[in-house]
């Protein structure tokens, strides 16, 4: 699986359907995320995280969406997160800077976090939310964001909100915000076009709720030819010049972010 950073699409699988944790592994996704939260029922909690812990002992990598802070089951959720093979942390009801900065500051270090930000107190503060060091990147809980601020598909306080976060993201220099759900399991062209419009935006990557989606969200955010023939061209000279600093290429001054970036590009596209 790719790292939190890189990955194109997010597939949550119910923690307490352990029966489904490999599948979802071998489905294709960039980034299995086993949820506690929306997907397990109150009653089941403590079957779902007995159920994540055997799967992680031998030997399983995910990611693990715990319920959010201030539940009963949140602290119980976040020492899970000590375990071996958990590859990010995804917290839900972001919404202000410190019980976020308090969360990951409890974390083992270096565990990558990616808040979902699903409110409109979350969105205002989401460049506050972005800046938390532990944070590598945000993910937008759309279909919870429109029942807290009462908004349809077709309104203008969607694209508001998806554009705070693509501009947070930036600013604070971590990786492009991941999209909400597509909830319309069957219907592929609403996927093509929800997939698109997120790229269009300046979106990286999408959250995704069956294994069915995650094809047309891995091809979506693919960078176009152009792109990944420059990214090939910059990777290959910085080898071949064992570069660390700064080169010339095609008139282009390459520098260390350059290099990266254009690491970064090669990594998601197919060879």
């Amino acid at each position: 699986m790719e790292m939190p950073a890189y990955a194109r699409s997010f597939l949550f699988v119910p923690g307490d359907r352990p029966d489904r944790f490999d599948k979802a592994v071998a489905c294709g996704a960039d980034m299995v995320v086993l949820d506690l939260e929306d997907a397990v029922q109150p009653e089941t909690k403590n079957e779902a995280r007995s159920a994540i812990e055997r799967w992680l002992a031998g030997g399983g990598q995910a990611a693990i969406r715990v319920n959010a802070i201030g539940t009963p089951w949140h602290e119980d959720d976040a020492a899970l997160l000590h375990s071996r093979g958990v590859l990010a942390a995804m917290l839900p009801k972001a919404e202000r800077a410190h019980p976020l900065a308090a969360f990951c500051a409890a974390l083992p270090a270096n565990l990558p976090v990616v808040p979902l930000v699903e409110s409109a107190l979350g969105i205002w503060n989401v460049r506050e939310l972005a800046a938390v060091p532990a944070v590598c990147r945000l993910a937008f809980g759309s279909v919870d964001f429109q029942l807290d601020c009462g908004a349809e598909d077709s309104g203008d306080v969607l694209p508001y909100a998806r554009s705070r976060l693509v501009l947070a993201s930036k600013i604070e220099g971590i990786a492009p915000p991941v999209d909400g759900v597509t909830v319309q399991l069957d219907d592929d062209s609403r996927l093509a076009a929800d997939v698109a419009s997120s790229r269009a935006s300046g979106f990286a990557g999408k959250l995704c709720i069956h294994p069915s989606q995650i094809a047309a969200a891995n091809a979506g955010f693919l960078p176009d030819a152009e792109t990944l023939a420059w990214a090939r061209t910059v990777v290959e000279a910085a080898e071949r010049n064992s570069a660390t600093g700064a080169f010339r290429l095609n008139g282009q001054l390459i520098d260390r972010p350059l290099i990266e970036r254009a690491r970064r590009v090669a990594r998601i596209s197919p060879s």
